[in-house]
């Protein structure tokens, strides 16, 4: 007794185990659940594949009565919960091939043509059929197929009309097919449990459906099934969020075996509307009715008909107020876009503003370092000038005061000569140009001396304008020749030829003649020689 409740409770926490795993991996069960939503096309591509691949295999094999009624049998199957149409079409085939068949074949054939019938909502022609059978004279064997049958006839019957009475004929049948059914069998197990939660014992269901989940978990037509009632239970507990999980359980095995006769997409709907996620609310009951239609299971449209106008109200209610905010979202849109235009435009004329200043700027720069370069060079020059006139102002009174010296020395020498009455010979002094002659060539030396001490490279420099085989050189015992002399006057900017004729005592003449001969030996453009030797040499400062 001991080992044996040992055994139930390590049974009970293993499966509590593997749901609490099932309900933490349920992020991964929303996003397949989404997957073969999208992709749910190639569920039913695969599906029909298999149908036109069993009446290839029929086509072959129809002069083999048996195997050709199997093989129909096996479309039959395959249409049942896909396409009720032509799941009808193929069992009434069925059952004319059956006509030579022993009597349970055709017994069985009966039955799934009822049970077609109550499907898509014929349930005349189906109560007719199930009345034709009678359970005494069935073998045992196919007793559980006709409560069966029966039951989910008034099951069907009772989801179209919501009588109870229905519902309470189909648990009836229901308990017959209990007493029939082999207890070991999966069946038996399903069909228990459901009565078992039927009948309101929602612990003691919710523990079988729990041991049939750890079992079922490769068979996914039991997967979907299983998944349901655990869902159902939730539901009545109020967990909304394992409701919501078991069932998108049960949907994605339904939408993997392309199962259009199914009861979980509804309900899933039903539940994301309870969580007010309208959107996939929308989506689940738009795809259980569209399962509904395309099988014509009449009971499932009932059922899927009456609840979409709810969700729809509220996905459409939602669209409306998500259209409203887009509206005023436009018009914030469009009045912030309006706003970043004229923004845009007042940066756009500052910056064009910006840029005017910059280039009046720039010009202004530039302006002010070629003001800057004039300065400086007239400071050059200014500072060259002071140079030379501190050197000639020194020059020039060290000469005056040797002419004062000369000239007192010439009074005396013809004071003493008066003195003497020698005037033949004061007279022959006078008339001498010996004196002056003299002076002047003095005047050349002083003024050579003084201008190579301002320019000492102005020699080299001047003959490096000139042609290499015009180059002009002082004699040996000179500092400065004429045309060099000339030049000189020149770079200290004497360029009138009348004073520079006067300060060297030669004709006017005689001055431009020299000039222009130079300017023909200059190298380059002759018309700015006399400018490039104004900027020739350096003053030596030391």
């Amino acid at each position: 007794m001991v080992k044996r409740l040992i055994a139930i409770l390590s049974l009970f926490f293993l499966v509590l185990d593997g749901f609490a795993q099932d309900l933490g991996d349920s992020s991964d069960v929303y996003r397949k659940l989404d997957y073969v939503m999208e992709n749910q096309d190639l569920y039913i591509k695969k599906r029909e594949d298999r149908i036109v691949q069993l009446k290839q295999e029929a086509n072959l094999v129809q002069k083999d009565a048996r195997l050709y009624l199997q093989k129909n049998y096996e479309i039959f199957k395959n249409y049942k919960k896909f396409q009720s149409d032509s799941a009808l079409r193929y069992i009434t085939f069925c059952k004319q091939l059956a006509l030579s068949e022993p009597d349970s074949v055709r017994i069985v054939i009966h039955l799934d043509l009822a049970w077609i019938y109550s499907t898509i909502g014929r349930y005349i022609e189906a109560s007719d059929l199930l009345k034709q059978l009678k359970p005494t004279a069935l073998p045992r064997t196919l007793l559980p197929k006709y409560y069966d049958t029966y039951s989910a006839f008034y099951s069907h019957y009772g989801q179209s009309n919501n009588h109870q009475e229905y519902y309470q004929a189909s648990e009836r049948y229901r308990d017959s097919l209990l007493l029939v059914l082999d207890p070991t069998s999966a069946e038996y197990k399903n069909t228990f449990a459901i009565k078992t939660l039927f009948k309101g014992q929602r612990e003691e269901a919710k523990k079988l459906f729990e041991a049939m989940w750890a079992e079922n978990r490769e068979d996914k037509e039991q997967t979907a099934l299983i998944a349901y009632f655990i869902g159902l239970i939730y539901k009545q507990e109020k967990n909304i969020l394992a409701q919501r999980y078991y069932f998108a359980r049960s949907g994605i095995a339904d939408i993997e075996i392309a199962n259009r006769d199914n009861a979980s997409l509804q309900d899933l709907a039903l539940t994301y509307y309870e969580l007010r996620d309208f959107d996939h609310a929308f989506k689940f009951i738009e795809k259980a009715i569209d399962d509904a239609m395309g099988c014509n299971v009449r009971y499932r449209i009932v059922e899927g008909t009456s609840f979409y106008p709810i969700i729809n109200a509220a996905y459409q209610k939602k669209i409306n107020t998500q259209n409203k905010q887009l509206q005023v979202m436009l018009v914030v849109i469009s009045f912030l876009s309006l706003v970043l235009i004229m923004g845009l435009v007042i940066i756009f004329r500052q910056v064009q503003r910006l840029r005017k200043i910059r280039e009046e700027l720039s010009i202004t720069n530039s302006n002010l370092r070629k003001l800057n370069e004039e300065i400086n060079y007239k400071n050059t020059q200014l500072s060259e000038s002071n140079h030379i006139k501190e050197e000639y102002i020194a020059q020039f009174f060290d000469l005056c005061s040797n002419y004062i010296d000369k000239m007192e020395d010439i009074r005396k020498a013809l004071l003493k000569k008066a003195s003497n009455q020698q005037w033949d010979a004061i007279k022959e002094q006078l008339k001498s140009t010996q004196m002056v002659e003299r002076e002047v060539q003095q005047l050349y030396i002083n003024f050579d001396r003084i201008f190579l001490n301002l320019y000492p490279s102005f020699v080299s420099d001047f003959n490096e304008l000139l042609l290499s085989d015009e180059q002009i050189l002082p004699k040996k015992g000179e500092f400065l020749n004429t045309e060099l002399r000339i030049f000189a006057l020149i770079r200290l900017g004497i360029i009138d030829s009348v004073k520079i004729a006067s300060f060297l005592r030669y004709s006017l003449r005689t001055v431009y003649n020299y000039r222009t001969k130079v300017r023909n030996k200059a190298i380059g453009n002759r018309d700015d020689f006399e400018d490039r030797v104004r900027q020739i040499a350096v003053i030596d400062r030391s």
